[in-house]
């Protein structure tokens, strides 16, 4: 009888701890789109500019494009690409009008590359506005703008946003128009799983971020609330992150801020509200991996709501719990170059900014300005010249040979 009352109370516990273990983003994903919910969709920029629905695909493009033309001298409009739909893949690109800074550390926003996550596209849309809206007002966000460019995709896979027609993300899907899930079709820097297509979303947005020298950047889904930092490749005791310290405070940070207007957030998958990205599943061909191994650019990703299609009656709620962690979240840009003072995980050159960690600095061996963008190093083997004609103004940390040096670029 004792026995039998042991083996009952020890099934029962393992039933209690599956039940309490997070369940990943589901692949294939339930279908969610007949849930009792209000999806009520912005027909109009006036309507959307009531920041209580979604947009339509002709307003959401209507809403890029009114931002160029009512604020010319801070954004301008980017197409990264168009879908296998013939949707338009945007990026509003701002910037202040100071020009007495010579390096701006460029900032990159990425959201709803799964098309039925929905909450991020319009966060990003009413964050667009937010710092638009402010510059000059706000002390804060002019400031901001002055010294980062920043870079703002509000919906990465529009065909899987609007797979049910323009008018209504009622249908919206997790996939594109191919049926493939985005987020495990990018190049893998760890080679555990190849592809068969890469498909032209990701060849866009590969073109895209490969023009450009980011050094932050956030992927928002939907469908828990966590803060996802990498690797997504592997568990933290498999390979932890050279960063890990600095990734979890970033994200701590994070969570504190939208805890201090409600703390039932970031909960469902842990009390924390953060965890390593392996830890909590691991994926192969994710895009988090890819942006920071491929692109030396520090990516996390950011699960915002555990609704996937947040009802409309909550997005004001939402953004008024996380609107300012998102803004603060670009001003990690600014405390990267100190607390990170150089990558060593790939690469030979990276970019870090103006602002050094001053010990580093009394170790470098510092190089004059390359006028042509190209510099010669002496090393021990002889001269190592490296051409910095393709990126911009600022300081860079050349590892070579496991030895920094330290090059400024005007």
């Amino acid at each position: 009888m004792k026995k039998t009352l042991l083996t009952l109370l020890a099934c029962l516990t393992l039933t209690s701890a599956l039940a309490q273990k997070p369940r990943p983003d589901a692949f294939p994903p339930m279908d969610d789109s007949l849930a009792p919910k209000s999806l009520t969709m912005a027909t109009t920029l006036d309507e959307m500019y009531r920041w209580d629905r979604y947009p339509t695909y002709e307003v959401y493009v209507e809403m890029m494009n009114h931002f160029v033309e009512t604020y010319p001298e801070l954004c301008r409009l980017d197409t990264i690409g168009t879908s296998l739909r013939g949707r338009l893949i945007l990026c509003l690109a701002m910037t202040g009008t100071d020009d007495n800074d010579i390096y701006r550390p460029e900032f990159f926003y990425s959201s709803t590359m799964h098309g039925d996550e929905i909450t991020g596209f319009y966060f990003m849309l009413r964050l667009c506005d937010t710092l638009l809206a402010s510059y000059g007002t706000s002390p804060q966000i002019t400031s901001l703008l002055d010294r980062t460019r920043i870079y703002i995709n509000p919906n990465a896979n529009p065909d899987g946003t609007y797979a049910g027609g323009n008018s209504s993300v009622s249908r919206s899907m997790r996939y594109n128009a191919n049926y493939v899930d985005l987020n495990r079709n990018y190049p893998d820097p760890f080679g555990s799983v190849s592809l068969d297509t890469l498909q032209c979303e990701n060849k866009a947005m590969i073109a895209y971020v490969s023009q450009h020298r980011f050094e932050l950047s956030a992927n928002i889904h939907g469908g828990s609330e966590v803060m996802n930092y990498p690797w997504d490749s592997f568990t933290s005791r498999e390979r932890r992150h050279e960063h890990a310290d600095w990734w979890e405070a970033v994200c701590k940070r994070y969570v504190d801020t939208c805890r201090q207007h409600s703390r039932s957030i970031f909960t469902d998958v842990n009390s924390q509200g953060y965890i390593e990205g392996g830890d909590w599943y691991v994926i192969s061909n994710g895009r988090q991996d890819y942006m920071n191994y491929y692109q030396h650019c520090h990516e996390l990703t950011m699960e915002v709501s555990s609704d996937k299609k947040l009802a409309s009656e909550s997005l004001q709620r939402y953004w008024n719990i996380q609107g300012d962690a998102l803004i603060n979240y670009i001003k990690e840009i600014h405390s990267l170059a100190d607390t990170i003072p150089h990558d060593t995980t790939s690469g030979d050159t990276t970019h870090v900014g103006i602002s050094q960690h001053s010990t580093l600095n009394s170790q470098l061996s510092v190089y004059p300005n390359p006028t042509r963008g190209e510099v010669f190093i002496s090393t021990g083997d002889g001269i190592r010249r490296i051409d910095l004609s393709d990126r911009p103004a600022g300081v860079y940390i050349l590892n070579v040979k496991g030895r920094h040096y330290k090059v400024i670029k005007l």
